[in-house]
């Protein structure tokens, strides 16, 4: 999975957690937050899966943060940024952040369904690709897991975790 964490690692997966925390809150979507921090340490881009209220499949966190983000600097490339999600991106963001020239991504939860950072599939790594994007799963991954497992626990009706 990469290098390991650093405090700053646990320090924005948290501030994801809060903008996750608004996808259910105030939009009642599946709560997946990401931050997307330049180079500098300022934060670029923010966003929560919002897939249904934009009547977009395409609109995942971290999509929606890096749209932010290209605005924020005028480009399409978010070289020597790091991306910090609550859950592992999949194929479609994981592409996203290849073709970005994002430098680091850092999750928390892994994905046993879609992951495409290294747990189903491992697409952001394939040597094919013509930049490499630092891995760094499992920050504060057992809380971010808990979040969504309890998510999908109340909309079934069933005691939380």
């Amino acid at each position: 999975m990469g290098v390991m964490a650093d405090l700053d690692d646990e320090h924005w997966m948290r501030h994801a957690f809060a903008l996750a925390d608004r996808a259910e809150r105030e939009f009642d979507e599946i709560p997946v937050g990401a931050v997307l921090i330049g180079a500098d340490g300022q934060v670029l881009g923010e966003g929560w899966n919002r897939n249904i209220a934009d009547h977009d499949p395409t609109a995942h966190a971290e999509i929606v943060a890096m749209r932010e983000a290209g605005r924020v600097l005028g480009n399409h490339r978010l070289v020597g940024c790091t991306l910090y999600v609550t859950l592992e991106p999949c194929a479609m963001c994981a592409m996203a952040l290849v073709h970005a020239r994002v430098a680091r991504v850092v999750y928390g939860a892994s994905d046993p369904k879609t992951g495409a950072c290294g747990s189903v599939f491992d697409l952001i790594a394939d040597p094919r690709h013509n930049h490499r994007v630092e891995v760094v799963g499992g920050v504060l991954g057992d809380e971010a897991g808990r979040r969504l497992t309890n998510y999908f626990r109340a909309k079934r009706g069933r005691p939380l975790v």
